[in-house]
């Protein structure tokens, strides 16, 4: 199951009851990934998503474990940083960080003031990189403390470390900017750390996905090269999405990763059972992971086995509070 961020979290993003039965209720899943969680406190982009820096959200985040685990599933945390998708409105109004000063365009953030254009982020100095750093290794921390069997690394979709990684966001000088290596060297940092925090690490990556107005000039230059800097990194998986969300760039991330990362390779965006079955069983991925399929049927592996219809998700609910369109969609019956 891909992370999905739904917005459910409680008063000062802590998960609770109402997330513990949404996670339980998809344990059959091979592997919950659990949604974006923030790291450091001051951090929000979606107003109710949770956290894993205070002793609150480890010990509201022990109700999805310990429920996951009851019925037979295992569950690893995204570990988060918004970046530049932030808000000062969400953040007491703190402005957001990037690489550069450059801000997302042609979308807008829900605040409790309503939807508002994103802001131009603060660069980040090379100084205060080392405790971002930190942050991530004690949210793995936390999130073993909180029951998790791992974590992911957030890398994707235009958020703190897909911002330093791709050059059309990350416009600074120095060691954190300009060539592959530079631009991988917060990522890097970030795995390393982490890595000494938990046995089970994963990363999600999305070189092609324009979403949150992200682009780079060379995109599979990019994964070819950082699939073999990969190897070096304890992974227990890379997952990658393998198209762009808003259908603005194209190309082919599968197949030069797969022949340059030597680990498990999970895929993830647009697939069907059919197709997903067919690239495990071809060696083109060792796992596929499914996204949206998992909102509107929290039993999908059953329905997918059988050969069941599959419910069709309402995107009205995604981000909305309480349990309509996120705990009531039924299982097959029996």
């Amino acid at each position: 199951m891909a992370p999905l961020t739904r917005c459910r979290a409680e008063a000062e993003h802590a998960p609770g009851e109402l997330m513990a039965h949404y996670y339980s209720q998809r344990a059959s899943a091979g592997l919950i990934v659990a949604e974006a969680t923030m790291v450091i406190e001051g951090n929000s982009a979606f107003w109710h998503e949770p956290g894993i820096y205070s002793q609150a959200q480890i010990q509201g985040w022990r109700l999805s474990t310990d429920a996951v685990h009851r019925a037979g599933g295992r569950i690893v945390l995204q570990l988060w940083h918004g970046g530049r998708a932030c808000h000062p409105l969400l953040n007491g109004g703190q402005q957001p960080v990037g690489p550069s000063p450059l801000a997302i365009t042609g979308d807008e953030v829900h605040t409790p003031e309503g939807k508002k254009p994103y802001v131009t982020p603060r660069e980040l100095s090379d100084q205060e990189l080392p405790a971002i750093v930190e942050g991530f290794r004690l949210a793995a921390r936390h999130a073993m403390a909180a029951g998790f069997d791992g974590v992911e690394i957030h890398g994707a979709n235009g958020y703190l470390l897909d911002s330093f990684l791709r050059d059309g966001s990350n416009q600074r000088q120095g060691p954190y900017g300009g060539s592959h290596a530079n631009r991988a060297r917060l990522l890097m940092e970030v795995l390393e750390a982490v890595a000494q925090e938990t046995a089970l690490m994963g990363l999600r990556l999305s070189p092609l996905n324009s979403y949150n107005a992200m682009h780079d000039s060379d995109p599979i230059g990019l994964i070819s090269w950082l699939a073999e800097q990969l190897n070096q990194v304890p992974l227990a998986y890379l997952h990658l999405m393998r198209a762009d969300l808003l259908g603005q760039q194209l190309g082919d991330v599968l197949t030069p990763t797969r022949e340059r990362f030597k680990g498990v390779l999970v895929a993830n965006m647009g697939y069907e059972a059919e197709e997903a079955n067919a690239a495990i069983a071809s060696g083109a991925v060792d796992a596929v992971a499914f996204g949206r399929a998992f909102i509107a049927n929290p039993d999908l592996p059953e329905r997918i086995r059988t050969g069941a219809p599959l419910l069709v998700a309402d995107p009205a609910t995604f981000y909305s509070a309480g349990p309509a369109g996120y705990t009531d969609y039924p299982a097959l019956p029996g």
